[in-house]
């Protein structure tokens, strides 16, 4: 005898299937490989892509060509016969005046600046972005408008202040005061940034934080920090990038010895003594922007999320 419980079961598969046979699909049909939408946002990024990377192509073809290559006239063309003399050169006897260390000096300064100024300047603001989102403190709020006013203030406006400020307190024309200065710059856009990434983590584990006891460095340390990492590369970026990349502080805060690359290199371009190296021109920016360009590839992905969860709330 048939068990009644699976005959009702098959009765039930076969009408389901025999629903699904004479049902018509569901969803959205699948676009088009080549409509014109498609082809219009390709076509857009293709063009954004080619506006990018040619500048960058003709760079490093140049730079590891010869002069009388060079001289031929084709910017575009690979190098017949590759050559890293110019590479050499440009980082190591490349002159600036009457100094011909090339990039190799400017390069160890912009370390001993970017270094401590990243440092400094996003454990200061990722402890002002906390206190701003987690506890309400008195002034919190003007204390969030000067900050908001101090992220758009022009840098030009406040350099001749600043440099009567260094000249007093005896530190104009060292490293110390341009890493100071590159540290409170770098303050009020990242504490926005940090004060909007912990106002999107949830409030609940900060309240059972406070109702199992704990206090302010114990919440920072142990709860904001471990869930915090996308948002502290974004400020890493941020300020590596714009530190590394930095001419003006740097021409106007330091004395030649203790120029950063991105001066170095102003120098060396814009050198009007002997011969016009195009190919060394070319191998010494291609040195200055390797520092940021590695630090954003290697961690792009999280620079993104964190700029994502740092825009869920204002």
């Amino acid at each position: 005898m048939a068990n009644p419980g699976s005959l009702n079961t098959t009765a039930a598969a076969l009408d389901a299937s025999s629903g699904r046979l004479g049902s018509e699909p569901r969803g959205a049909r699948p676009r088009r490989a080549l409509s014109s939408r498609n082809i219009m946002i390709y076509g857009t990024l293709l063009v954004a892509a080619a506006y990018y990377l040619l500048p960058l192509y003709v760079m490093v073809m140049t730079s590891l060509k010869g002069m009388p290559e060079i001289r031929l006239g084709n910017i575009f063309s690979p190098p017949v016969e590759i050559t890293f003399e110019p590479w050499v050169k440009a980082w190591a006897t490349a002159c600036t005046g009457l100094n011909c260390d090339g990039l190799s000096r400017g390069f160890w300064n912009s370390v001993r600046i970017t270094i401590p100024s990243t440092l400094v300047s996003i454990l200061i603001a990722s402890v002002n972005g906390y206190a701003l989102a987690n506890w309400r403190f008195k002034g919190a709020d003007l204390f969030f408008t000067i900050l908001i006013i101090g992220a758009f203030i022009p840098y030009q406006v406040m350099i001749y202040p600043i440099v009567i400020v260094l000249r007093e307190m005896g530190i104009y024309g060292t490293l110390t005061g341009l890493v100071i200065v590159h540290t409170i710059f770098g303050m009020p856009i990242l504490t926005l940034l940090f004060r909007n990434y912990f106002t999107s983590l949830p409030e609940e584990l900060f309240k059972a934080a406070r109702i199992d006891g704990a206090g302010f460095w114990q919440i920072y340390f142990r709860i904001m920090l471990p869930m915090s990492l996308p948002i502290f590369v974004v400020a890493m970026i941020l300020q590596v990038t714009g530190i590394w990349n930095d001419f003006l502080f740097g021409v106007v805060f330091t004395r030649p010895e203790y120029y950063p690359m991105t001066v170095q290199l102003n120098n060396i371009v814009n050198s009007v003594q002997g011969v016009k190296e195009y190919n060394v021109n070319m191998a010494a920016t291609l040195l200055t922007g390797a520092v940021p360009l590695i630090v954003y590839f290697v961690s792009g992905r999280l620079f993104v999320r964190g700029i994502a969860a740092g825009a869920v709330k204002g």
